[in-house]
């Protein structure tokens, strides 16, 4: 309780301070992708399996190269990530209306956009045209502009169960790897258009030029892509690249956000095809693909991929022959981690023959778009999964194809979106939404969704409570005010019902949730948010003498405070306060808070910077979970949940004194006070810390 008083004491330090700032950078607001990260790990029923780690790597492209607001698509201005949609339909009305702009500094006439978002998009874009302008020839674009490579190793200090000899715990399977994890990636880049380069990862615990991995790392990913060549030719993507159509009903291998308190962001969207340079082994595309202008208002897009998948092979005689791995023709699921580090996995590994061949064909008028999309699955043996009442709809076989139909429409300040589309069993999936700007300080999202039960589609990822588009109806209210200059009032209402049983739950179920922030900011000074999050949703629940579970409500209540202060030029100081209660009718009441103080140190002309966390927690369980963001090496950071009772703390240290090169190293270290050990199985440390070190070296030439 004193640690709590003490930090709590600290955290309102920064109210004392305000009178002591002179001038200073700019708004300490949390990047607003952060918080959808955040956001998205809040919302997940169980573990993902997807990279967080290169989602922001185009801003330092654009910072290099920004973005010119009057030839920017709508594509160009989502992929930007830095403005919610609404936002965007705003200042395309705006730039249509009055012909383009003239001065940045028009940006504070567009409805819709507060000086905090100003702030936040003005080193990323700007009015002037792009320098080679269909100009340069691919030769100069690929032997000129800028080469960047990373060099980035990081390890857990305790001896985890897994790495532990044989002969001490004869008991399980080791990995066959030793517990260093290394990453290694170059890239080039020309402008905004061209990109090409190589990713190679090793996990821990998976062996390296040696065994399994002989050559090597045990994952490479390697990508051509060009953008924008000339009128023509918009895209064209060699090697690995990640492809989304419409609102991703049939395709969306892109990091698709979902509900947060970007309350207005709810539209899938961007380019089509992008590059792709993640270490995710199982979210991504292998072949050819582009997209061509074929005239003023018609677009087509074409792909082909062809890959291996880790996937659980159907055992014959309980046993498997990898010599005899050919011969099987069924398995029973697709694997997602990734991860090679004992003979189990090595053996699902590249078991699967991936195939997949699609097109969009895109009529594009000034103020929206009609697309017909398509995409075809072809796998070498067929799935077959084991039978059970939720999966009775789940695909099965060796291939499918999916149909769709996209739209964007935009009339005066409303903007009306949707996708429907059919999957070959003859089911049909939709999503139709609605943005709107009341006023000048009032923005409007309405997003309905239908996705029935036996809705399939292998690559999809649209808007919804749960992921894959299926067994789903929900209904989407979000709503943003900004009542003043410093004030801004976001919240959302989401409603949703699952018709079919789910794999979790044993009878159709249904939930709400509403979350509400309120926003106070001070111009390059201060940043405070209170947020009030609320979600009610039907799991099951072992009730006392019956073998049948009950189906009940279970409530989750969560508050934040936030607070961001600019010390000074150098300094900046973070403090956040979480607390959360999770509640059915059977159980007791859990509860927990979660606390943290950052602070941030990056001096101007000076070489070394870091940034460091301390953070205490006390909940009752992994039900009363706080997700918050960690900053980390760069391009590099994580999103842990806090529970348990404990603290984690960590340090991250930069320095830029060699030219074109920067070296960073970080130190974390989590501890529980009410566990033995942390982690389970094979991850177990044996102790209840757990240390991670880590460093990473940039060289850009």
């Amino acid at each position: 309780m004193l640690r709590l008083l003490l930090l709590l004491t600290v955290g309102l330090l920064p109210f004392y301070l305000s009178g002591q700032i002179d001038s200073l950078p700019p708004d300490p607001t949390p990047d607003l992708s952060e918080q959808r990260l955040e956001d998205l790990l809040q919302d997940a029923e169980e573990e993902s399996d997807f990279d967080l780690n290169t989602i922001f790597e185009d801003l330092a492209v654009y910072r290099e190269n920004p973005l010119n607001l009057n030839n920017a698509s709508e594509e160009d201005l989502r992929e930007l990530g830095l403005l919610s949609d609404v936002q965007i339909s705003s200042l395309l009305n705006y730039r249509e209306q009055l012909g383009g702009f003239i001065a940045i500094y028009e940006l504070q006439a567009v409805p819709s956009l507060d000086l905090a978002t100003i702030r936040r998009i003005l080193p990323f874009v700007g009015l002037r045209k792009e320098v080679d302008d269909f100009q340069a020839s691919f030769k100069d674009m690929f032997t000129t502009g800028d080469n960047e490579l990373y060099l980035r190793w990081n390890r857990i200090l305790e001896q985890q169960r897994g790495f532990t000899p044989l002969e001490e715990r004869p008991d399980s399977t080791p990995y066959l790897g030793d517990p260093n994890q290394l990453y290694l990636r170059y890239r080039h880049t020309y402008s905004n258009r061209l990109s090409y380069g190589f990713t190679a990862e090793k996990d821990r615990g998976e062996e390296f030029f040696r065994g399994s991995n002989k050559k090597g790392f045990d994952y490479y990913s390697a990508h051509i892509f060009l953008k924008d060549y000339n009128r023509t030719v918009k895209a064209v993507a060699l090697g690995d690249y990640s492809a989304n159509f419409g609102q991703g009903l049939i395709l969306f291998t892109g990091f698709g956000y979902g509900k947060s308190t970007l309350v207005t962001s709810v539209r899938r969207g961007g380019r089509p095809l992008r590059q792709y340079t993640s270490v995710n082994e199982a979210n991504f595309l292998r072949g050819a693909a582009t997209t061509l202008k074929l005239s003023d208002r018609l677009e087509f897009t074409a792909l082909i991929s062809k890959r291996k998948r880790d996937g659980n092979l159907l055992i014959i005689n309980d046993s498997i022959d990898i010599e005899l791995q050919g011969s099987f023709t069924e398995f029973s699921s697709l694997q997602l981690s990734g991860l090679h580090r004992t003979a189990n996995e090595i053996a699902d590994r590249n078991t699967i023959g991936y195939f997949t061949t699609g097109g969009s064909l895109k009529w594009q008028a000034n103020k929206g778009h009609v697309a017909v999309n398509g995409i075809h699955h072809q796998l070498d043996k067929a799935l077959t999964l084991t039978p059970r009442v939720y999966n009775r709809y789940y695909f099965q076989g060796d291939q499918l194809t999916n149909l769709s139909l996209d739209y964007s429409y935009r009339w005066r300040n409303l903007t009306f979106f949707g996708e429907t589309a059919a999957s070959d069993n003859g089911a049909i999936a939709t999503i139709n939404g609605l943005l709107t700007t009341l006023d000048q300080k009032v923005n409007l999202a309405i997003v309905h969704r239908s996705y029935p039960r036996d809705f399939q589609a292998l690559l999809g990822n649209p808007f919804g409570e749960t992921t894959g588009g299926r067994n789903e109806n929900g209904l989407y209210f979000g709503i943003e005010v900004h009542p003043s200059k410093h004030w801004i009032i976001n919240a959302y209402y989401d409603a949703w019902k699952h018709p079919w049983v789910r794999s979790t739950v044993d009878a159709p179920s249904r939930g709400q949730e509403y979350r509400f922030r309120l926003t106070y900011f001070l111009k390059r000074k201060l940043t405070v948010y209170l947020e009030l999050r609320d979600e009610t949703k039907e799991v099951n629940v072992r009730l006392i003498d019956n073998q049948i579970d009950a189906v009940l409500p279970q409530r989750r209540l969560q508050v934040r405070l936030h607070c961001a202060y600019q010390i000074n030029k150098a300094f900046e100081y973070r403090s956040r306060i979480d607390w959360g209660t999770t509640t059915n009718p059977i159980n007791d009441q859990l509860s927990g808070f979660a606390i943290y103080q950052d602070l941030l140190y990056h001096p101007i002309g000076v070489p070394l910077s870091f940034t460091s966390r301390i953070a205490l927690f006390d909940t009752d369980g992994y039900q009363v979970r706080f997700y918050n963001y960690e900053s980390g090496l760069l391009y590099n950071f994580r999103i842990p949940a806090y529970y348990n009772q404990g603290s984690r703390f960590y340090f991250n240290l930069r320095y830029k004194g060699i030219r074109n090169m920067t070296i960073e190293a970080r130190y974390a270290r989590l501890f529980w006070a009410n566990a033995d050990t942390i982690g389970s199985g094979l991850e177990s440390t044996g102790q209840p810390t757990r240390t991670e070190l880590a460093a990473q070296i940039k060289i850009k030439f």
